[in-house]
């Protein structure tokens, strides 16, 4: 596609990952709208990106309704949903907790279908659309302590696959993204210690450079999945 006639909405859109996407293609020419739930974030991310900002929590199905309709409106149209909103929680299998896990589920999973669901009835009235799924590579292969967020993951793998058999006959493109380690906050927001930068480590640019790239081929074909690895970490 025509990255000037993108008009995307980014959930997770106020940090890391979906900020740097967000960057990236508003400076290409796209539209774009991030949702996120802390308004203060937001509005500041808003602001630096010259994004439109829209408060909304994706695990919540009227949040979702709402914030599909209000992206579409502001953005005159929709064409691309960037379902990157989650977080994880590790624990190993003797101390997982049934909240902790169904919290995850909840943004991880239902949050993406919800809001696949609702852009998907834009895209199929249209014709035309893409759905980018970002998971992880930890959506391939699970690890110990992985339980609650490998499981996300693996789900959100499948989700993609069935909706890329639902709907490409309506000319959507159903993607994914599997990133390896990406230097953002997401440790530190699953509880975790912060890390010091580590240059040989991916950054949330890669990512955005990727989705960039999978948008910018032709409509006439498009990029199943793509997983994303540092070169040589240390």
């Amino acid at each position: 596609m025509n990255i000037q006639d993108a008009k995307v909405l980014v959930t997770g859109g106020g940090s890391g990952l979906g900020y740097e996407t967000a960057k990236l293609l508003i400076s290409k020419g796209a539209k774009v709208v991030i949702c996120g739930r802390k308004k203060e974030v937001l509005d500041k991310a808003a602001k630096e990106l010259g994004a439109t900002a829209i408060v909304a929590d994706v695990s919540k199905e009227a949040d979702v309704i709402k914030l599909v309709a209000e992206a579409q409106k502001a953005l005159g149209g929709l064409n691309v949903l960037i379902n990157n909103a989650g977080f994880g929680t590790f624990a190993p299998l003797l101390e997982i907790k049934v909240e902790d896990f169904e919290k995850v589920l909840d943004t991880n999973v239902i949050g993406a279908m919800l809001c696949a669901r609702e852009s998907a009835k834009i895209f199929v009235a249209q014709s035309s659309g893409n759905i980018i799924n970002i998971s992880s590579t930890a959506g391939r292969s699970g690890f110990a302590g992985g339980s609650v967020y490998t499981a996300s993951k693996f789900a959100l793998s499948a989700l993609t696959e069935c909706w890329r058999a639902e709907l490409r006959k309506h000319n959507i493109r159903v993607m994914q993204v599997n990133p390896s380690e990406v230097q953002t906050d997401f440790f530190i927001a699953a509880g975790g210690a912060p890390r010091p930068f580590n240059e040989s480590k991916l950054q949330a640019t890669e990512i955005a450079h990727t989705i960039l790239s999978m948008l910018e081929m032709n409509d006439r074909g498009f990029i199943t999945e793509a997983t994303v690895f540092a070169t040589n970490p240390k």
